[in-house]
């Protein structure tokens, strides 16, 4: 295929990954903007593998090892494992262009100024996004503990690193023929990506995990640039500029800077020395819950984390028809960062076929709680913790959250009274109105709703 085609067939492609983001923006739309960047990236492959001399066996066998690797994956993980898969497969796209990357340099070494220069931020963001993403995934998954993890000298060692890895850059750019400084600064830049990460705590891994997707989106970018691929340069860029302003976007929903959440071991568990008088917090059953619930005008419903590890979404679904059923006007508030990644609370209810226009964003659902009759709390905890709002010794200061204790009742669905990933305890618990239905989220909902079905008997 001639190399006009090819252009062409890229521009084609950009067009159908730039319209692909921006219907990626609303749940409504979601499903065509996936199929469109499906459409595009189907072609962009197409495209490449005719554009020039290929040896196709050793492509079919990668296509078959990675398509396997992802079917298998695709169909064992959970929806409460997307998360962990994401970063994963960030850690994976990182690594690969800086196979890309390494292996252009090996066989042609560097061309230019250009190549040197885009070669080199290749490989120190690609290793830093690799380990950086392995961490997350492990911080997710639980095989690494979910607290920040700090010693002495951490911020000294990570200063000594950057500067070695910029010193040694310089030196690199000087002297491309240099393979041992490449080698050194991929090494660094691995070894960097680990104590970049593992100090942030599991409170902010949905902006750490935004972040890692704009640096897989620029170091594609910069690869694109090493082997002079035009649309892997316009994909990076569109990917990098969409994580970029994602986590901007989080970062106002937490009220922090991103400077502040790479390093600012956010989530740290602060020890409190015990106050006056201990409170407790107020159980009630499942049979109690349902009378109010049965004279309940509007309920809104706050999803967090542990909705998704029950799977209590379809429940949920069900409750919130028979609540219509019984006259009740029923929203979901959806905090930005509640789950473990940006969008996972919309992905849950999405696949539960809950109407979008029952979601609510934030700002729209909080002036509203004060008329609300009835807020039920499902495995949210650190997004509805009033303490944000007055307690400046707390981890969350200053982070909005939903006013889930403003509305006449609160109904907290929980296992336990642990605390949630920022390690604090929820003062909500403990307010006059909160009611605690201690239990199984989705065995609760169920029991919720076997009581509406034997009611309307």
């Amino acid at each position: 295929m001639s190399e006009v085609v090819v252009n062409f067939i890229y521009i084609i492609s950009s067009v159908l990954f730039a319209f692909g983001l921006k219907f990626l923006g609303s749940p409504v739309s979601a499903r065509k903007g996936n199929m469109l960047s499906a459409a595009g990236m189907f072609l962009a492959i197409a495209a490449t593998l005719t554009s020039g001399q290929l040896s196709f066996q050793w492509i079919l066998i990668g296509i078959i090892i990675g398509g396997g690797l992802g079917t298998l994956v695709a169909f064992k993980a959970a929806m409460t494992q997307m998360p962990e898969m994401i970063a994963l497969l960030h850690g994976c796209g990182a690594l690969a262009s800086v196979f890309v990357g390494w292996s252009a340099y090996h066989v042609h070494g560097a061309v230019d100024l250009t190549n040197v220069i885009t070669l080199y931020i290749s490989i120190v963001i690609g290793g830093l996004t690799f380990t950086g993403s392995i961490i997350a995934w492990g911080k997710l998954s639980g095989r690494i503990p979910g607290k920040p993890i700090l010693f002495t000298g951490q911020r000294l060692l990570n200063m000594a690193l950057i500067s070695a890895i910029l010193i040694l850059g310089v030196l690199f750019i000087m002297a491309p023929g240099r393979y041992d400084l490449f080698l050194i600064i991929l090494g660094l830049s691995v070894f960097f990506g680990i104590f970049l990460v593992i100090p942030i705590g599991g409170a902010d891994m949905p902006v750490v995990i935004s972040v890692l997707n704009s640096y897989s989106g620029i170091v594609a970018c910069t690869t694109g640039f090493v082997i002079h691929n035009t649309l892997l340069i316009v994909v990076g860029a569109l990917v990098g500029a969409n994580g970029i302003i994602l986590s901007v976007i989080m970062c106002k929903a937490m009220n922090r800077s991103i400077v502040n959440v790479i390093f600012g071991a956010f989530g740290t568990v602060v020890k409190k020395k015990a106050d006056g008088e201990k409170k407790e917090a107020k159980a009630v059953s499942v049979e109690d819950a349902f009378l109010v619930l049965e004279n309940a005008k509007s309920v809104v419903i706050v999803p967090g984390y542990g909705l998704a590890v029950a799977q209590a979404q379809h429940a949920v679904r069900e409750l919130s028809e028979w609540l219509e059923k019984n006259g009740c006007d029923v929203k979901f508030a959806i905090h930005p960062v509640a789950g473990r990644m940006p969008g996972h609370m919309n992905v849950l209810l999405a696949e539960a076929n809950i109407s979008y226009d029952q979601l609510m964003e934030m700002d729209a659902i909080n002036p509203l709680m004060e008329n609300v009759d009835v807020a039920i709390v499902i495995g949210a905890n650190d997004v509805v913790n009033p303490a944000s709002r007055h307690d400046k010794s707390s981890p969350i200061y200053g982070m909005p959250i939903i006013n889930a204790d403003k509305a006449k009742t609160v109904f907290v669905l929980k296992r336990s009274m642990a605390t949630g990933f920022a390690g604090i305890e929820n003062e909500l618990f403990y307010y006059d109105n909160t009611r605690m239905i201690f239990g199984d989220a989705k065995q609760t909902v169920q029991a919720l709703v076997a009581e509406f079905k034997e009611a309307a008997k």
